[in-house]
Order: C-alpha cells, then sequence, then structure tokens
C-alpha cells in the first residue's frame, strides 16, 4: 500500500512538471487553441476560400465559452470515471466468486 501512494505521489508530480514547464519556458507565448490556427493556415493557402456554414450560437464572451468547454470537460471525466469504477467493480465481484 505504501508503495502504491508513492507511485501516485511520483505520477501526480511529473504531471505537475508537464503541466508547468511548458508556461515557464515560454511564458509570453499566446496558447491558441488549434480552430484559430487552422483558420490562419486556410486564409493564407486559399485566400477565396469561403466556410460552409455558419455557427448556429456563439457565446457571448470569451469567458462563458470557456465555462461551457469546462463543463463539457467536466462530464466526460465524470462519465469516465462512473465507467471505469463500474468496470472495477465487477471485476471484484468477478473476483469473488
Amino acid at each position: 500500500m505504501k508503495s502504491l501512494f508513492k507511485q501516485n505521489i511520483i505520477l501526480l508530480l511529473l504531471i505537475m512538471i508537464i503541466i508547468i514547464t511548458p508556461l515557464i519556458l515560454k511564458g509570453d507565448s499566446e496558447f491558441e487553441g488549434a480552430d484559430g490556427e487552422a483558420e490562419g493556415v486556410i486564409q493564407e493557402i486559399s485566400p477565396d476560400y469561403e466556410p460552409w456554414f455558419e455557427s448556429l450560437w456563439e457565446p457571448p464572451s470569451g469567458e462563458i465559452e470557456s465555462l461551457l468547454f469546462s463543463l463539457q470537460v467536466a462530464i466526460g471525466a465524470g462519465l469516465m470515471g462512473y465507467i471505469f469504477g463500474v468496470l472495477k467493480e465487477r471485476r471484484k465481484v468477478a473476483a469473488n466468486r
């Protein structure tokens, strides 16, 4: 049990290092999404390109857009956690039979 705790602490530290390192090395950079970058490249390749359709709804601000994205991430993480928990419990029950 002690080694599992130690392993989890090491993994958390590695995750923190992976997240913080780019922010330290490239602190003055803008971390934009791929959508904006792709739009710029498309305009360079074909300036007369017309999008197929427009968005049905545009969030009123960047904060609301971030909120909706965070909500989507939270729902996905909760769903994955639930599925993994169910699978783990099924294995436990099957092993105890």
